[in-house]
């Protein structure tokens, strides 16, 4: 009886610390991938072409169909994705979120290759 009870003891603790070290992920869609629906994206329009961007991932609009695609180069947009991140590259300040980089420049920021 008192082996069961350390056992159940250990299991127990062993839980615990497995769920406190627990870390979400969050995973986005590759390039090329299909999306029938988008809820709120904003609408970025770049070299007279509309783009999408939900959760900082970029698309673009085929047969009422979204499909994943690089962010453009040169792209201006006026506010971050949700999750970036502040990043130093050469003592230039960039911010990032899913691969993409921004640089501020003025009250907007452009998508820019580092």
């Amino acid at each position: 009886m008192k082996t069961i009870l350390k056992l159940f003891l250990a299991v127990l603790l062993l839980s615990f610390a497995t769920t406190s070290c627990a870390t979400s992920v969050r995973l986005r869609p590759a390039r090329g991938v299909v999306v029938t629906k988008l809820h709120q994206p904003k609408v970025i329009v770049h070299n007279n072409k509309r783009y999408y961007r939900n959760k900082g991932v970029w698309y673009v609009k085929k047969n009422r169909r979204y499909v994943t695609v690089a962010a453009p180069m040169g792209a201006r947009v006026t506010t971050l994705p949700k999750g970036h991140r502040i990043v130093k590259i050469r003592g230039v300040q960039y911010y990032t979120c899913n691969g993409v980089y921004y640089k501020k420049s003025g009250r907007n920021y452009i998508v820019v290759n580092v």
